[in-house]
């Protein structure tokens, strides 16, 4: 019996060490789960920004790196709010009615404003302006040193010839003086009557500045006076004169040396040399018309 209890006796020891060790296991269980709570806490607290300064260093662990996060939910609120406060910019309204006239217009327009041009310059052409420049042709008669008029042109002030007549001749022709006139006989057999263009020329220059090269043998042949006040002869224009150190500078001179052209290589053209010294005078007109002033 004895031996019996003492058999079972290390058993119901090995039992409640068994009970013991569950006991423990179970307070242990019981201590983790504690343990777990208080982690968990620990872990949400570590959520929060750590306002605390980091070990070794003086600026916490959220003041470091807050600029390397963005709030989700904010920056959600913030796009959100930006496309509903935000309109999209709307584009203009198109005029059509005026896009289409524009387009359709410029054929129309164009012609009118061409009309207009030619009709301005037609005008300009025929446009009698304050200075006139004259040019004269003549043929030889009598022994063929005496001279008659066989050619009249007057340009205006831009250049435009406004007048050019060819003249019937009133005595027999010794000399045409082709080679330097250019006039030939079918020129004066078609030409207008002497009186005829004595009168329109005069006309014209009535009270006008009349501009010219050596202009006294151009209204000699004209029966034609002009009052010396109004006429401006390039040929004798002082400071034209030291071209040609101190004499009577020809036209062609006149224009090599201060305009740069060449005239009269062959025949000479009564238009062509109106309009040189119509450009002489225009160049040099300041000057000259003060020089005139201070003489009076």
């Amino acid at each position: 019996m004895l031996s019996k209890m003492m058999k079972e006796q290390p058993k119901s020891l090995n039992i409640k060490k068994k009970n013991t060790k569950e006991t423990k296991v179970d307070s242990n269980s019981f201590s983790n789960g504690e343990q777990t709570s208080k982690d968990e806490k620990r872990v949400k607290s570590n959520l929060k920004p750590s306002t605390t300064a980091v070990h070794g260093t003086s600026i916490t662990n959220w003041e470091k790196f807050k600029g390397l996060l963005k709030d989700p939910v904010n920056e959600h609120k913030k796009t959100k709010a930006t496309f509903t406060h935000s309109k999209p910019p709307q584009r203009p309204k198109r005029n059509w009615t005026k896009i289409k006239s524009s387009i359709s217009a410029p054929s129309t327009h164009n012609s009118i404003d061409e009309a207009k041009e030619n009709d301005t310059m037609e005008k300009k052409r025929n446009l009698l302006t304050k200075q006139v420049a004259m040019d004269c042709e003549m043929v030889g008669i009598g022994d063929g040193t005496e001279s008659m008029l066989a050619r009249v042109s007057i340009v205006n002030k831009y250049g435009d010839c406004i007048y050019d007549k060819y003249v019937k001749p009133r005595e027999k022709v010794l000399d045409y003086r082709t080679a330097v006139s250019g006039i030939r006989p079918h020129h004066l057999h078609n030409g207008e009557d002497f009186d005829k263009v004595q009168k329109e020329v005069a006309e014209i220059l009535d009270g006008r500045i009349l501009i010219g090269h050596a202009l006294k043998h151009d209204t000699s042949v004209l029966f034609l006076s002009h009052p010396r006040r109004l006429i401006r002869d390039t040929s004798r224009y002082k400071p034209f004169r030291r071209v040609s150190k101190g004499n009577t500078p020809s036209l062609k001179k006149l224009a090599a040396e201060l305009l740069g052209i060449e005239i009269q290589s062959g025949e000479h053209n009564s238009v062509v040399d109106a309009r040189t010294a119509m450009q002489l005078y225009m160049l040099y007109k300041s000057q000259w018309e003060m020089d005139i002033r201070t003489q009076r």
